[in-house]
């Protein structure tokens, strides 16, 4: 691989190599925002509301199903971080062909997933009769395309595990300008509506997954991927789910506490569901820039663990969570003072305007704190404990918000005490983490260049 791609995590300054790393990062999850903000944007403006509601209601759905196979791809970029910081070739090598291995499966699994289940989950969310039947055909074309997408995440995930995070944002430009022009194309010239924009989304993360494929297998040394060595090695499969499926169950509960909060959106009735969709997708923007800390933490942890340099490890979380705090400050405000304009891209329909400002006062003031939830996350999955943050985002997020729902909101049932749960569940569940990153990092050893368990 090309030297000028890669990065020393391990050595020198921090905060000029941590911005280094996520703000690629962070144009990279604006750009897959994109394709689902096209979709949103011409269904809504071309289509109608009924549209725009089938095609936000199924985002938590789809996250839900698709995030233990998601969180696989974080195992993979752990291990082969910590492998790429300790400079053991082999091992790193053997787990790039596994993981790639591993997302063509589980894309080829959730194909016939979403084939084949999507409209039991749409009605068991309560989805309106005038909603679902466009909702069922958005999700069945989707998931179609899921191989593609699963190549692509596992893939990239091992370019930012040597701290690449340049080509994948190059690849999804490509990807998302394709995708814009032919959702345009799709539902205005051929008259598709929500299954030109599921179609456009299929076509994009395929070419996506292509170019990262084609990176890997042009690279040199251990990170070149040959499709002749594809295959399971059966340890570093068990490494990537002991690391990974916490992960992924854990982004799997956050999905069910947001079906969960859905379902109740969606008893408030489509121009309700609306609102709440466009309001998703702008916060989304501030939502992947902060995530971008997250990963940037779990990667440079992961590094810095492999080659032993525990000293750098709360210097770089301390550095993370500075950056993170103030992203979520400046974007969440940005985005809540500019509501009034920017909802006007979904639709220009008052009422699921108003609906759509309710959600961002509550959400975006607030979003900070979820950023600071996730990048304690970070630290902790990178220093190799990947069960203890599940555990504790079950008991934080997932339980407090259905807590929430089957108490608070039922005795009032409104949408702004609704939407109370989030910034609730962060603070509450963002402390609990910092305490149990304070518990693991006393178990490191005290000075660099010692091995250490897990």
């Amino acid at each position: 691989m090309a030297k000028s791609y890669e990065m020393d995590m391990c050595n020198g300054p921090i905060l000029g190599k941590v911005l280094t790393y996520s703000i690629p990062l962070m144009l990279s999850g604006v750009l897959q925002l994109l394709f689902n903000a096209a979709d949103v944007i011409v269904v809504g403006r071309f289509a109608g509301s009924q549209s725009l509601a089938a095609v936000g209601s199924t985002s938590s759905l789809i996250n839900l199903l698709i995030n233990v196979f998601i969180g696989l791809s974080i195992g993979a970029n752990v291990l082969v971080a910590r492998y790429y910081g300790a400079k053991n070739d082999r091992d790193m090598s053997e787990t790039i062909h596994t993981a790639i291995t591993v997302s063509l499966m589980s894309g080829l699994f959730l194909v016939f997933l979403g084939l084949f289940t999507s409209r039991f989950w749409l009605e068991l969310m309560g989805t309106p009769d005038d909603v679902i039947d466009k909702s069922t055909i958005y999700m069945r074309i989707y998931f179609a395309g899921m191989p593609a997408t699963m190549v692509y995440n596992f893939g990239s995930a091992i370019l930012r595990a040597i701290g690449d995070t340049k080509r994948p944002l190059y690849f999804l430009t490509v990807a998302g300008v394709i995708n814009a022009a032919l959702n345009v194309f799709f539902v205005t010239q051929l008259q598709m509506d929500v299954a030109g924009v599921a179609l456009a989304t299929v076509i994009s993360q395929c070419i996506s997954a292509f170019l990262v494929i084609r990176c890997l297998m042009r690279s040199d040394g251990a990170m070149k991927l040959s499709l002749s060595k594809l295959g399971v090695n059966r340890r570093k499969l068990l490494l990537i789910i002991k690391v990974g499926l916490p992960a992924g169950i854990q982004g799997a509960i956050f999905a069910i506490s947001n079906v969960l909060i859905q379902s109740s959106v969606n008893s408030f009735g489509s121009i309700a569901m609306a609102g709440n969709t466009a309001s998703q997708n702008i916060e989304g923007f501030v939502y992947t820039s902060m995530n971008a800390l997250y990963q940037t933490n779990l990667s440079f942890t992961s590094q810095n663990i492999g080659a032993e340099k525990y000293t750098r490890i709360k210097k770089i979380l301390a550095t993370c969570q500075g950056v993170v705090v103030t992203v979520g400050l400046v974007l969440g405000f940005a985005a809540y003072l500019g509501g009034p304009w920017l909802l006007q891209i979904y639709s220009e329909d008052a009422d699921v305007i108003s609906y759509g400002l309710l959600r961002m006062s509550i959400i975006c003031t607030t979003y900070f704190l979820c950023g600071v939830m996730d990048t304690m996350v970070g630290s902790i999955r990178g220093l190799g404990y990947s069960i203890l943050p599940t555990l504790v985002s079950l008991t934080g997020a997932c339980g407090l918000r259905v807590i929430w729902i089957f108490t608070i909101f039922a005795a009032q049932r409104s949408l702004a005490i609704l939407y109370l749960s989030y910034p609730i569940s962060w603070a509450v569940t963002a402390t609990a983490h910092m305490i149990c990153f304070w518990r693991a990092a006393k178990k490191m050893p005290k000075e660099d260049g010692h091995p250490v368990r897990g």
